[in-house]
């Protein structure tokens, strides 16, 4: 289990800051075989690593014999509040009325046309402007997208100040908790600290045009936080709001900005899949009646080559390489006993590169997808009651994105073979520095 409250944090980092990622999970292997549950001592906490889908799947959606189980660092830094910790039942309660605003048919067709006109308008800027950093500007479209839902503001100075922080934030998240001057999680928890205040001053901003009886227009996310009561009439506190809102505004804008960028990434890298994929929202628009404007959730759902694409790309990045949770009694799993008050690592990315599930497991294919997959093979959202709320908002965020962009631009990268960095997220270390170049050929 390592070295006493380091335990196997160095070789982790050390493996995630390399260009070999999956020598730290290799190296379990190596030494105890293919068992796919590892002892380890992971954040300062006894921990077992579970690598199978069968593993993966029952730690995932057994909520009687487990509960979230996330380090102290994370929890400090994204809230004592926010989902990541809370109980079963306040869960389920706040899951049910926050998903309602991001998921399901009608939610998403309220923001269908928002988000493909910034899309349009944002592509068309950044080819005006020369060499861009591709991931930091869809970052900013994706913070803008879900500002939009989630505070109905679309104020520059706030957008700017906000996602300065989360990006702060974010390398602190999977840090030591270390905190002194210079290290990750010290620089996070003052962003986080940053954020709150920011948030605070929007909540009470929120609150005063309601004891002012000022009309507001349609409810956001905010509002409906504000408004929810539980079985005996209690409001929810500020820090609670608060809370909760700092984990979605992160979590709507990183997943969906990271995977549109490597989504693009491998679609010019692969013309043999760029072609199809064009071919498929061309067929779209030949089908489209003239006096229609813009994409409708009907020709969404016809993109089955698109989301085969997206997917493929989600398993090859892993965006979430592993989430926590805690063991409420001892658990027998595969004949290996996971003690009560041990935290289970769910490490989705061997999962996901796993070669007898995935020939040839990190050779972007999605042709994949042509076949159904067992439950538990693949996990972009996790799985169980705890399944990320956002996955249909985030997946037609890219979906749209790509619409536009495979029949109107292409990405002609500075620096093709620059490294990757694995930590908080994959990503090339230049940001996808490139230009975005129009097309002869534009949609309608």
């Amino acid at each position: 289990m390592g070295w006493p409250f380091i335990g196997n944090m160095w070789s982790f980092l050390r493996a995630f800051k390399s260009t070999d990622p999956d020598s730290f999970i290799s190296s379990f292997v190596t030494r105890y075989g293919s068992s796919g549950i590892y002892k380890a001592l992971m954040f300062g906490k006894p921990s077992v690593i579970v690598t199978t889908p069968e593993a993966c799947k029952k730690v995932l959606t057994d909520d009687d014999k487990f509960k979230p189980g996330w380090p102290l660092s994370t929890i400090e830094l994204i809230g004592k509040k926010s989902f990541i910790a809370m109980s079963y039942e306040e869960h389920k309660r706040l899951r049910r009325l926050t998903s309602a605003s991001i998921n399901g048919m009608e939610a998403l067709s309220l923001y269908l046309t928002y988000i493909e006109e910034n899309v349009k308008s944002s592509l068309e800027k950044w080819s005006n402007m020369g060499e861009i950093e591709f991931l930091t500007q869809i970052r900013k479209l994706t913070f803008k997208i879900i500002m939009h839902i989630f505070l109905s503001t679309e104020s520059e100075p706030v957008m700017e100040a906000l996602e300065r922080e989360y990006t702060t934030l974010n390398y602190g998240v999977r840090a030591m908790r270390i905190n002194i001057p210079g290290f990750a999680y010290h620089k996070a928890f003052k962003a986080r600290k940053n954020l709150v205040t920011m948030f605070q001053s929007i909540v009470d901003e929120r609150r005063k045009l309601r004891n002012e009886y000022i009309p507001i227009k349609a409810k956001d996310m905010m509002d409906a936080l504000i408004d929810v009561e539980d079985e005996n009439r209690r409001k929810l506190d500020d820090e609670e709001i608060i809370d909760i809102m700092l984990m979605y505004l992160n979590a709507g804008h990183e997943s969906s900005g990271h995977i549109t960028m490597w989504t693009t990434y491998f679609l010019q890298k692969h013309p043999e899949y760029l072609q199809k994929a064009k071919e498929e929202q061309e067929e779209i628009i030949r089908k489209r009646p003239s006096t229609q404007k813009g994409l409708t959730l009907k020709e969404i759902r016809q993109m089955d080559f698109l989301y085969k694409v997206i997917d493929e790309t989600m398993r090859v990045i892993t965006f979430s390489l592993m989430v926590f949770r805690e063991a409420k009694s001892d658990v027998n799993i595969n004949g290996y006993t996971i003690p009560k008050g041990w935290k289970a690592l769910v490490w989705f990315r061997s999962v996901h590169l796993n070669p007898e599930i995935y020939p040839n497991p990190k050779e972007f294919n999605p042709h994949r997808w042509d076949r159904d997959h067992k439950a538990g093979e693949f996990l972009p959202f996790g799985a169980g009651t705890r399944l990320c709320p956002g996955n249909d908002l985030a997946k037609m965020e890219i979906a749209v994105f790509l619409h536009h962009f495979i029949l109107n631009y292409q990405l002609e990268q500075i620096n093709p073979k620059c490294p990757v960095r694995y930590l908080p997220h994959t990503r090339p270390m230049d940001n996808c520095l490139g230009r975005i170049k129009k097309c002869s050929t534009k949609s309608m």
